[in-house]
Formats: structure tokens, sequence, C-alpha cells
């Protein structure tokens, strides 16, 4: 018995095999080669590790006197030298190794390594208005109702509604054919995207280096406070909903406030709030 399928097991079995012994070459993996697949090239020769040991794998494979029995392991041994016993447990491989052409396709589908995945079932679809769903239908209609024009869909969604209502969502998944799971995963990648209902004006907040020295968080405090609302919060009356941003691309213009599609530079907390009173219902 040889334990350890690699280059130095496999030469111990060729040579044992061809002096006349019958030859078990025991291997924990599932199949003999060990690690020197790995490698590149053999020191000190410079040889290609594969041409030194693919002929040790045929000769293995071929040889009548060697029996492979991988994916196995030594659990006992009892004896002496040339009388001797040996209690192996060979694993179970749930495949006919006859027939096995090493394609690796049972290991893919494998149901105890891999976990199985079923779309979930839809539930019912969210109620939705006549004008919302004509307003939904019309920017279908628009951007045509293929996969490729979901984002630009969603985009004029979150625009008209300043979020993206659920029976709007549904409603896109429907026309472009595609699981709700789906479309919702496209959704929440983007942070542009909003599921809970915003405020008629959007303030963001730069939080980058260059506003954070500027002094942007004595900002983002009194004016959190002045409207009595939190980070990603929206006020009461439904007139802003507040943000931080990572960066706003405006660093010259440290520190920067946005609302909506205006940008604000070299911004102050006082002359900000001044500001806000244009934005109106």
């Amino acid at each position: 018995m040889v334990v350890g399928g690699g280059i130095a097991g496999m030469q111990a079995s060729v040579d044992l095999a061809e002096s006349g012994y019958k030859v078990y070459l025991v291997e924990k993996g599932p199949a003999i080669g060990g690690s020197m697949a790995q490698l590149d090239k053999t020191f000190p020769t410079n040889d290609c590790a594969m041409c030194t040991l693919a002929p040790r794998l045929v000769e293995c494979g071929r040889h009548p006197n060697i029996e492979k029995m991988t994916y196995s392991e030594v659990m006992d041994l009892q004896g002496r030298p040339g009388h001797f016993r040996v209690r192996v447990r060979k694993k179970a491989r749930s495949v006919d190794p006859a027939k096995c052409t090493g394609c690796g396709d049972c290991s893919a589908a494998c149901l105890v390594r891999n976990r199985a995945y079923f779309e979930p079932p839809e539930e019912e679809p969210p109620e939705m208005s006549a004008d919302e769903m004509g307003e939904v239908d019309r920017i279908l209609r628009q951007h045509g109702d293929g996969p490729s024009a979901i984002v630009p869909v969603l985009q004029d969604i979150n625009t008209k509604y300043k979020w993206l209502p659920p029976g709007a969502v549904w409603r896109v998944a429907q026309a472009v054919g595609l699981p709700l799971a789906r479309v919702l995963r496209i959704a929440t990648f983007y942070n542009v995207f909003s599921f809970k209902p915003r405020g008629k004006h959007l303030i963001r907040v730069c939080t980058g280096t260059a506003c954070h020295v500027k002094g942007v968080g004595r900002i983002l405090d009194r004016l959190t406070g002045e409207l009595k609302v939190e980070v990603g919060g929206t006020t009461q009356d439904k007139r802003f909903t507040v943000e931080a941003v990572r960066c706003l691309g405006c660093c010259g213009l440290a520190p920067v406030v946005t609302v909506n599609d205006d940008v604000y530079g070299k911004t102050t907390s006082s002359g900000f709030l001044k500001v806000l009173d244009k934005y109106t219902l």
C-alpha cells in the first residue's frame, strides 16, 4: 500500500508494480496527481511540471497491478511490514467512476456544496391609481419595453414621483417580462433610486474630504436642526428631504450643497438657510 497520490506516491507505485507487487494507491483527494500540477517549472532542470507528471499519471492509470483508491483515508493500521491489515474509509462519490470523464458538471450542480435557488413566488400586484398607471405606461412607450430600457424607465419614474412607487416597479417588471426580484436587484444597486417617499425638493450635502475640512458638518447639523429632520429623512410637510453624499465633484467650491439640480458652493449655514426660502411647496 502506498499512501498519497502525489508525484512521489505515483512513482513508488509504478516501481513496486513493475517489481511484481500488487499495489493499492490511497489518495484522500478525488484524483491522484497532488499539487505538482499547480507548478510551472521544476528545479533544477527547469522542466515543465506537467511533462514530469503526465507520464506517471498514464502509467498509474494503465498498470494492471495498481489499484487506485481515491477519495479515501487510512483509518487504522495493524501488523508488521510485509504482513499487515489496513482499514480504509472510502467516501461516497455519488458518481460512477467507470463512466466519469472529469467534466466537472456534477460538481457545479451539487446540491450539497451549492444551495439551490428558485425564484420566489411574486406577491399580488400593488394597487395603482389610473393616473399613475397611465404615466408609467407613457414612460414605457417612450423608452420601449426591452430589458435595456429598465434603468432609463426607472430614472424617469424616480424623477416624476421623487421615489419608486411599488406599483410602478411592478408595472415595469411586467412590461419588460422579467421577475420583480430581478428589477428590484437592478434598482437597489443605484443610490439615485429611492424606495421611500421623498419631499418635493431634495437637498444633498457633500461630506467628502474637501467639504469636511471646510466645516460641512456644522452646516449639516444646523440644517437638520432647523428642518427638524434626521439625515435621510423628510420633513413633515413633504417639502424637503435631506441626504448626505460622499462627493458631488465640486471640490473647488467646498463646502457644497445642492437642492434638486441647483449647486451652491462655498456655503455657510446661515446663508444656505436663507436660500431655502425660494423652494416652496
